[in-house]
């Protein structure tokens, strides 16, 4: 009988899960909190944990990191609300089995730990951490690097296999979307580091006042909510690679003490006086001009030369038109095993649509759009029919002030916008619906102060 660990703060909600396992024959053991799982843990052993992402006295992510490390064979699943889903997957990518998103449903429950169980069985050899198969094969399909047949592809996958077996620091730069994360894993898994973790963050979604504890770890009472020790990201990431997306948006002071740890490989947690050796391989991506940042002093030069020992561009899916039916069909077959559907292609005019439509989210709004059609379609092929709106809708021109065509007087449109914006090139660039980093580029062309 598989004895599972349930980890949930939830009382009533945690008894009604504990209930229906038991009578599908799992034996279950609970824990309210990060701590009591942490004890738990220690007492006996188990074969499959079922922990919820946010804990009262830790985070989901950061208890699996721990849980990882030390019983790298035992299979983790995350339980996570609807807002929660892009985390949960990035945490697949760092060695969870799967993730349920709640509400859900009990068939889904069954499916998802008896997957993450069989896998756990298959890989029983194994004493690296790595990604777990289920039969939706999310983490394979999330982590696969897709090789496209355009020049711009072609370099990118020369440049990631150039550098992959190398040591240096790596730079990811490419629009949102993408795939500068798949970039990153792809060039963990080709580097000598493949067998021990590969740890994602956001950095936009880290506070700068918690940063250093996110990256350094901390000891139990260092500061108010420090209820138990944590580890921190370069700590778990010891031996393995860190990856650090959208790295431009930490603020001055946390590039500081990012600065300090990599010259120096080491850490020190918060309210430790004990410094701990890291061995890390640091890659970064952004969707900005770091250089711009440089010369504006938003992001600190040593900083910038230190993590760009070498660059990748992540191209968008407009300078790779000759893929995107490639990677229409990989993410066709990706939705079909994850939605049980044998949808088998798409219709001319749906290729047609696509390859005359902007795609301004690059491959993550190709990846939901084909996933959505592939729900809806009741046929063999996807066709128009089952297409999202923004697909046929015609831009018109309004008068109102909120708006700043580029179409037309292009440099006196630049100019209205940064007045607007009082000279803040960020908001400036959003309200022109363009990038910080083609703002920039304007601004050189129109010869504007």
């Amino acid at each position: 009988m598989p004895k599972i660990l349930l980890i949930e703060d939830d009382i009533s909600f945690c008894k009604l899960l504990e209930k229906f396992l038991i009578k599908k024959t799992y034996e279950v053991a609970i824990a309210f909190s990060a701590a009591e799982a942490r004890v738990a843990i220690k007492k006996e052993s188990f074969d499959l944990i079922l922990t919820d992402l946010r804990l009262p006295d830790s985070d989901g992510i950061g208890l699996m990191a721990e849980i990882k490390m030390a019983y790298p064979q035992v299979p983790v699943i995350l339980m996570t609300g609807y807002s929660d889903v892009n985390t949960a997957v990035k945490a697949i990518k760092n060695g969870a089995a799967d993730y349920i998103s709640k509400p859900f449903n009990p068939d889904e429950v069954l499916l998802v730990i008896t997957n993450a169980l069989k896998a756990s069985e298959e890989e029983t050899d194994e004493v690296v951490v790595k990604e777990k198969k289920t039969a939706k094969k999310q983490t394979t399909a999330e982590n696969e690097f897709v090789k496209g047949i355009s020049i711009a592809s072609k370099k990118l996958l020369d440049h990631i296999q150039l550098v992959s077996p190398t040591d240096m620091s790596v730079l990811i730069i490419g629009e949102s979307g993408t795939g500068k994360e798949i970039i990153a894993k792809s060039i963990h898994q080709q580097s000598l580091r493949k067998n021990n973790n590969f740890i994602a963050v956001d950095c936009g979604a880290i506070p700068k006042e918690l940063a250093a504890s996110e990256f350094f770890g901390h000891l139990k009472g260092s500061f108010t909510g420090a209820i138990s020790d944590k580890m921190g990201y370069f700590e778990a990431a010891n031996g393995g690679t860190l990856f650090l997306d959208e790295i431009g948006n930490l603020s001055y002071e946390n590039q500081i003490q990012l600065l300090r740890a990599l010259q120096e490989r080491k850490i020190k947690p918060v309210g430790s006086n004990k410094e701990i050796n890291v061995d890390i391989r640091i890659i970064t991506a952004t969707n900005e001009d770091l250089r711009e940042a440089v010369k504006n002093g938003d992001f600190r030069e040593d900083l910038y030369h230190r993590i760009n020992e070498f660059s990748i561009l992540s191209p968008s899916l407009k300078e790779r038109e000759e893929d995107l039916m490639v990677f229409a069909d990989y993410f066709l077959e990706k939705a079909n095993q994850q939605l049980n559907k044998e949808v088998i292609g798409f219709s001319p005019e749906v290729v047609a649509i696509f390859q005359n439509y902007n795609w301004p989210g690059n491959l993550r709004e190709l990846q939901n759009c084909v996933k959505r059609s592939t729900l809806l379609s009741k046929g063999e092929f996807i066709e128009s029919d089952v297409l999202p709106a923004e697909f046929f809708q015609i831009q018109k021109p309004t008068s109102s002030n909120d708006n700043f065509s580029l179409s037309e007087n292009e440099r006196e449109a630049i100019i209205q916008a940064l007045s607007r914006a009082q000279n803040n090139k960020s908001e400036a660039a959003k309200l022109l619906k363009i990038t910080r980093k083609t703002l920039y580029n304007k601004l050189k062309h129109y010869n504007i102060d």
